[in-house]
């Protein structure tokens, strides 16, 4: 008895579903990345800082202060970034717990107090406050 053998059909994935498949994940990401630069663009007016306890400042306290610019002052001083950084450096390898105070004008730009805040996290300097000003 003979058997005709007949070729297989050869497999290929369907492509029409995995093109709607495509285009279904294209249109999530365009819409979910628009939703994120709305977010971004909303106008936030932060509440200023109404309860604060009052702290006695150690003598010992190391104070940066940041003005409308972003010059830095060190202890009164107007001091350049490296001379401001070769100090955190002394002040990390010799007093790592010395205490550390960050004043900032209300309208500094917040980018410079964290350029001063960077600062300190890379040198692992943990004991650091920003200091506000009594509303009168």
């Amino acid at each position: 008895m003979r058997t005709e053998i007949f070729e297989e059909e050869s497999i290929e994935p369907q492509m029409a579903p995995l093109i709607d498949c495509v285009f279904l994940l294209l249109i999530f990401f365009l819409v979910a990345t628009t939703l994120k630069k709305l977010e971004r663009q909303l106008p936030v007016s932060l509440p200023p800082a109404v309860q604060a306890q009052e702290v006695a400042m150690d003598p010992q306290t190391l104070v940066i202060g940041v003005d409308l610019e972003g010059r830095m002052y060190l202890s009164g001083n107007m001091a350049t970034p490296g001379v401001l950084m070769r100090q955190l450096d002394e002040v990390a390898t010799q007093q790592p717990d010395r205490p550390v105070r960050i004043d900032a004008d209300r309208g500094t730009p917040f980018e410079h107090v964290v350029q001063a805040l960077e600062a300190l996290n890379v040198r692992s300097i943990p004991n650091v406050s920003v200091h506000v000003a009594d509303r009168k």
